[in-house]
């Protein structure tokens, strides 16, 4: 196919001849920097396929339970593969895990004790966080059973101000929760270096201090996982980065055999902690998606970085910077102007394989303060991992770009965004 067929069936899809152009010409400029995530992509393709080697992954760990879920092959199996990818003493990986937020609550409240202190060295968390710990009055938050909650600022630079979270650890201090990625907020995503360098100075302090990672989003971005550099836990979701695009649910807990432990008996109940929990029908799709994660991401992380350098060749400021390296998915880019969020936010809807027919509107969604935007045609309804994006409706009003399950739907996706700006008469390509 030559480049006027790509451009015809662009064009059948809605996409200008200009859009096309300029988005090429782009897509032409990232062609080194395409080629050292591959690499990076491929190391980790490697790391699992490795892991499901050793332990002998079996057609019969695909087999479904049901009940209480005794002798799950497929479950145990799966927990000692990602045990190893992540480089842990044990794993906690269940369907019963309803999302990434839940995974962090129930390591949370299973490694907290009423008279703990929790810690954020990192500022703000994550908004629906924020009735998890009792920031947010909400039932059974974690300030409603005595565990206390201190956070420590980012300086302005988005660095760890270390002086601020010496001070700020006391012998109450148990557990010190580290967000990796910037959430709703413009702070840079950390990269597993810096995570380390962040425990090991905790650790120093107070090495009993049990040092949590929120890893949402960051799986597979390095080649090394902030498990590797000191976390006694990381905890994310499976559909988002880990399930591939294929895992219909669930969450998972790597860390110390105490913290996960912990966490068994917290979901299920006291002396049953992880030998119950029927898998039903979801182990192929948590293996399968496994396996695939790391290609999924690739294509995604890809997206992210062509998102950023088409919209700052507009002249939009975007988070991370274009030419930044990356430890997340997530592109954020800000616009200063709502109807700019609802605008672009309908181009990725408009380019989704399911729904694609929708019209996204704010809303006010369970868990946040603002209304919100998302738009997601996704398989799996919510799944952050397919091409989505989301934005809180208030200032500096900045729209949240994630996933896509092939670079290419990323790519689209963002074209479509672009086409749908241009549509409403939000940018013009004169201007350029």
């Amino acid at each position: 196919m030559n480049s006027a067929d790509l451009q015809q069936a662009y064009e059948k899809m809605g996409i200008s001849k200009e859009v096309f152009a300029l988005c090429q010409d782009v897509e032409a400029s990232l062609k080194e920097r395409f080629e050292r995530i591959d690499r990076i992509t491929e190391c980790n393709q490697l790391k699992v396929l490795r892991a499901m080697q050793k332990n002998q992954v079996a057609e019969a760990h695909f087999a479904p339970t049901t009940g209480y879920g005794y002798n799950d092959l497929g479950r145990e199996t799966l927990e000692k593969v990602y045990a190893d990818i992540f480089g842990t003493e044990a794993a906690l990986v269940r369907s019963q895990i309803t999302c990434g937020t839940h995974a962090l609550a129930l390591a949370l409240s299973a490694n907290l004790r009423p008279g703990d202190e929790l810690l954020s060295p990192v500022g703000r968390p994550y908004d629906t966080m924020e009735e998890i710990i009792g920031i947010r009055p909400s039932k059974g938050s974690l300030s409603e059973y005595g565990i206390t909650y201190k956070q420590v600022e980012l300086l302005e630079n988005g660095e760890f101000d270390y002086d601020a979270i010496k001070k700020a650890i006391t012998p109450k201090t148990k557990l010190a929760s580290i967000q990796r990625s910037k959430g709703y907020l413009t702070r840079p995503t950390f990269s597993v270096a810096q995570i380390g360098e962040l425990i090991a100075f905790i650790k120093k302090i107070n090495p009993d201090i049990i040092c949590m990672v929120d890893n949402c989003y960051g799986e597979f971005v390095e080649l090394t996982e902030p498990s590797d550099v000191g976390a006694d836990m990381v905890v994310g979701s499976l559909i988002k980065n880990p399930g591939g695009g294929l895992a219909p649910i669930g969450g998972y807990i790597c860390g110390t055999k105490e913290c996960v432990e912990n966490a068994y008996y917290r979901l299920t109940a006291p002396g049953l902690g992880g030998e119950v929990g029927a898998t039903l029908n979801v182990n192929r799709e948590f293996f399968q998606g496994l396996f695939q994660a790391p290609q999924v991401v690739n294509g995604a992380l890809k997206g992210a970085i062509f998102a950023a350098t088409l919209y700052e060749r507009l002249g939009f400021a975007c988070n991370p910077a274009a030419a930044e390296e990356r430890h997340d998915i997530i592109q954020a880019v800000t616009f200063h102007d709502p109807e700019k969020v609802v605008a672009f936010c309908e181009g990725i809807q408009y380019a989704a394989p399911v729904d694609s027919h929708v019209t996204p509107t704010p809303w006010a969604m369970p868990g946040y303060d603002c209304d919100v935007i998302m738009a997601a045609g996704a398989f799996i309804s919510g799944a952050s991992i397919e091409l989505s994006a989301d934005a809180p409706m208030r200032d500096p009003y900045t729209v949240y770009f994630q996933g896509g399950l092939s670079y290419h739907h990323a790519k689209f996706g963002i074209m479509k965004s672009l086409a749908q700006l241009e549509k409403k008469g939000l940018w013009a390509f004169e201007k350029e």
